[in-house]
């Protein structure tokens, strides 16, 4: 066969495909993944270069779509110095697999959100870091009850819809998902607004019962923030937010989960993914100390202390925020589930890119797709190498 610029051929390696992983050879070009039997019959023609795999898992790159900060850097604070801290954080992500993240501000005051939302761009992914698919802005619209490590002061009623909505965080160009609690006044309002712009909309940090939530759905939600965390707990004549997971509303209901080991108990993990197997999307919930050492940081206008990984505000025993990365994530959740090593890797990429309405090219290695992918050792799943538009923009030492 003659030689063709561009080409790249996966050799000897399993791919997820389809929610199996098969044995196959994965051929990318111009940033894609492509049909091999175009190559074969068509074009006859061979690869420019073959990377040799060695029996490694390639899957789908992490998309992670609830992500607050690390290594230092927290998106809802650094106001000075905003791009650098974004760009560190992008970076890092390429060493756990990430390939997509939504920086997450939390609840802060109007100014913050006017000088920090206008430096986070979506970006699409290299080198230099993952792709920016867009904000999450997780507050300040939300229950005072449910506030969790939110600060009372600032949390606010989104009364005028989306007028309200729009004073608060100015231009939502850049902005993915807006977290909000269905019950408060004008919150329908603001969701169907949302939904219109084409903003996904998640609920929580709310006390809605099911009949609110429900609510929420009809005009337009499609997604939970943290499962489990800052909602109502389960009750029997009421199950508040946790009974989106069997409602018989006919959207197909994505659910964020926290498997950190620290969050969420194994068992509710199970009870999760046994209930709604189809709408469970892993998402790290990481904040500055990922990646560092236990000591003191910030997650917005709180202080925050680590403790043998845990993070607390500082002085209580509030959770606020995970020092795992979504990689530690998957790992932690096939061992506490025993699911197949296919879904909880799906988990991590396909679901959320179905929740974000990006699984025409991202989350799947099909033909067409985004060659974005990560190279997993087939027993430990530890990271091997991260890819980008078919570009190595990481490889394991």
């Amino acid at each position: 066969m003659k030689s063709k610029s561009g080409l790249t051929r996966f050799h000897n390696c399993y791919i997820l495909r389809n929610s199996q992983i098969i044995k196959e050879d994965l051929w990318i070009r111009d940033g894609v993944i492509i049909d091999p039997e175009e190559i074969f019959y068509e074009e006859q023609v061979g690869a420019d270069v073959t990377v040799r795999c060695d029996d490694v898992i390639i899957a789908p790159g992490f998309i992670d779509i609830q992500i607050n900060g690390g290594w230092g850097v927290d998106f809802s604070y650094d106001q000075e110095n905003v791009k650098g801290g974004i760009q560190k954080v992008a970076k890092a992500l390429l060493a756990h697999g990430v390939t997509s993240f939504c920086p997450t501000m939390v609840t802060s005051d109007k100014e913050k959100y006017k000088k920090i939302l206008p430096q986070i761009i979506k970006t699409q992914g290299n080198k230099e870091g993952a792709t920016i698919l867009g904000v999450h802005l997780e507050g300040p619209f939300i229950s005072l009850a449910k506030k969790g490590a939110h600060t009372e002061e600032l949390i606010r009623n989104p009364d005028k819809g989306l007028d309200t909505i729009e004073e608060m965080y100015g231009s939502l160009d850049n902005t993915i998902i807006v977290t909000l609690a269905p019950e408060l006044p004008g919150a329908l309002s603001a969701i169907k607004s949302l939904s219109n712009m084409g903003i996904k909309v998640a609920l929580g940090h709310t006390s809605a019962s099911l009949a609110q939530s429900e609510e929420g759905v009809k005009n337009g939600a499609n997604l939970i923030t943290h499962l489990f965390n800052a909602m109502l707990p389960f009750h029997h004549r009421d199950p508040g937010l946790v009974g989106l997971l069997t409602s018989t509303t006919e959207k197909q209901i994505y659910y964020g989960i926290i498997s950190d080991g620290i969050h969420t108990h194994p068992a509710a993990l199970r009870i999760a993914c046994r209930t709604n197997r189809e709408g469970l999307i892993l998402v790290s919930d990481a904040f500055a100390a990922m990646g560092l050492q236990d000591g003191s940081y910030r997650i917005g206008p709180q202080h925050v202390t680590v403790e043998n990984g845990r993070a607390f505000i500082t002085g209580t025993k509030t959770l606020c925020g995970s020092t795992s990365a979504l990689d530690e994530c998957v790992k932690i959740f096939k061992e506490a589930t025993d699911c197949s090593l296919e879904y909880a890797l799906e988990a991590a990429s396909l679901h959320p890119a179905k929740a974000l309405g990006i699984d025409y090219k991202k989350g799947k290695l099909n033909f067409g797709y985004d060659a974005d992918f990560v190279l997993l050792h087939a027993k430990s799943l530890d990271v091997k190498s991260t890819w980008i538009a078919g570009e190595c923009v990481y490889q394991s030492s």
